[in-house]
């Protein structure tokens, strides 16, 4: 008999044939439950929004021994019963003390603050819950993440044999560029080799050449890719903290002396300090000159791409093999939302591996747009929807408009530092970013100077009123300032900077104190500037902001 004859189950009945009161299957989302959806989202989008509208400041400045008991205590098997009560408990556990990057005090790292078309799209993305590996499973999701890599493609200049793949983030385009640049690579040798030639024979001579201001992800890379960190070169910088050219040949020369390969060079267009771009046409050809693959690390700077008066600062990217931009640093989306372009889209069958259940070969046969065959990973967010969104709501010039407000604001910060004898920046920004300290009095020691500065840093955070970023510029700790929030003003700048000037003043006056205490017993003079030295390079361990 077929199972057709048998009658439907009737699945629109919202009774509970076992008599139950909590079946779990009321909790999923299906024909059936769509206003309960409907009310329990609109419930947890209410207390968001809610919150932001009474937000003052950045964060609270909550500790770990505050927070961190409440979080342990909860019974994660004694459910609450309702969404209602569980959203009371997430706002004393998150929500109360969450770190809000749309307020302008958040001058910290580069988070931005979000579109909400792309908000939109992710309410969208998630309730639908497609992965973009194979098309069976997302059908037009792939062809809107295709257009958006051709358009990327387009605005980069890469040519019509491009292509490219969405992300998580630039830890991974990066990673993902590459693993495409080694596979190249080794072919290349083997190619002109005499001999048969095996991948691991090849692997010890291979080298990436990156600047000393470019991002840790590159050295991570090499050695998830068993070249190991000995693999990267760290290449010079100029006063503006962008790659030295005749330091690149230079390196590159020496490769050729010494029997390595140079796998990559990798341009970054945006540094995570100082937002510097490197000198790209010349890199470029360097490039073509030695044979080495061309990467060009845009996570921070690809928001130039859609910029009605900057583009031109991103000249020689169209020369790249591949590109990482992240649309959740200059596109103002989301996390996660980035992407991998390359010039030639046939390099990426090197992350491809067929699967007989998921993306078996028959499957190229027939044309199957399945993107697990770019990707280095399988299950993957239809993240390319909260731009797609944004970009048919506010346009590429909207978008571009909110990046150039952010580099005009820093231009006018840097200025604003500048004018101010309290503090000392180290370079004029290009993007968004500016990296200065606390002018301390001349004699100060270093380790004193590094200790107001890490003081100052720790006590705005744990404030609340604002949060900066830190780093290291030639051994000495500086701070930060990131600008992503078209709504900071440069009276939120100067606000930021005299609340750090007054905690470096009172560290200043608490250390003066201390020296003039008679019942302190003075410590030898090498042994305290050994002290000092190790407070200055502690790890921040109360500091929750990232």
């Amino acid at each position: 008999m077929s199972f057709l004859a048998h009658p439907a189950e009737d699945h629109t009945s919202p009774a509970d044939p076992t008599g139950r009161d909590d079946d779990p299957r009321d909790q999923l989302l299906a024909a059936t439950t769509t206003d309960h959806y409907r009310r329990t989202v609109t419930e947890g989008v209410n207390r968001v929004a809610s919150k932001i509208a009474r937000t003052t400041r950045p964060l609270t400045g909550v500790s770990t021994t505050e927070l961190g008991p409440l979080v342990r205590e909860v019974d994660l098997d004694t459910p609450l019963g309702d969404a209602g009560a569980a959203l009371d408990e997430l706002e004393t556990l998150y929500l109360r003390d969450a770190v809000y990057f749309h307020h302008p005090r958040y001058l910290a790292h580069l988070n931005c603050p979000v579109v909400i078309p792309a908000l939109l799209g992710e309410a969208v993305l998630s309730s639908v819950n497609s992965s973009l590996d194979t098309w069976d499973q997302s059908v037009g999701a792939t062809l809107i993440e295709r257009r958006l890599i051709d358009w990327t493609a387009e605005l980069i200049g890469l040519g019509g044999a491009a292509d490219g793949v969405f992300t998580s983030g630039g830890t991974q385009s990066n990673l993902q560029a590459m693993l495409l640049a080694r596979e190249e690579a080794c072919r290349r040798v083997a190619r002109k080799s005499e001999r048969p030639l095996r991948a691991a024979e090849t692997l010890p001579r291979l080298r990436i050449l990156t600047s000393e201001a470019g991002h840790f992800s590159v050295a991570k890379s090499a050695a998830l890719l068993g070249l190991g960190y000995d693999a990267v070169i760290a290449v010079p910088v100029d006063e503006q903290r962008r790659m030295s050219p005749e330091a690149l040949a230079e390196e590159l020369d020496r490769c050729a002396r010494e029997g390595l390969v140079p796998m990559a060079v990798v341009g970054t267009a945006g540094t995570t300090d100082f937002g510097s771009i490197d000198p790209l046409p010349e890199l470029a050809e360097l490039c073509a000159r030695h044979g080495a693959w061309l990467h060009v690390d845009a996570a921070y700077g690809c928001g130039l791409l859609v910029s009605r008066t900057r583009r031109s600062l991103l000249r020689g990217i169209e020369h790249a093999d591949s590109v990482t931009v992240d649309y959740h640093k200059s596109f103002f989306q989301p996390v996660s939302s980035s992407a991998l372009l390359v010039r030639d889209g046939g390099t990426l069958r090197h992350a491809t591996y067929h699967a007989d259940y998921l993306n078996p070969e028959r499957a190229d046969r027939e044309l199957t747009p399945n993107q697990v065959d770019k990707s280095i990973q399988t299950t993957r967010r239809f993240d390319a929807l909260k731009l797609w969104l944004t970009l048919r709501t506010m346009g590429a010039a909207g978008v571009g408009e909110l990046f150039d407000a952010v580099v005009d604001r820093a231009a006018d910060a840097w200025a604003l530092l500048q004018a101010d004898d309290r503090f000392e920046v180290v370079t004029r920004p290009t993007l968004s970013t500016l990296v200065f300290r606390y002018r301390t009095p001349s004699g100060t020691p270093p380790a004193l100077q590094d200790e107001v500065n890490l003081h100052a840093r720790q006590a705005l955070f744990d404030s609340g009123l604002a949060v900066v970023a830190g780093t290291k510029v030639d051994g000495a700790h500086h701070l930060k300032f990131t600008l992503l929030n078209p709504h900071a003003t440069l009276r939120d700048v100067g606000a930021v900077l005299d609340l750090l000037a007054g905690h470096a003043e009172d560290r200043l006056a608490a250390t003066e104190r201390e020296q003039r205490t008679p019942t302190a017993r003075p410590a030898p003079a090498d042994a305290a500037t050994d002290a000092a030295e190790a407070t200055a390079d502690r790890p921040l361990a109360p500091l929750r902001a990232g």
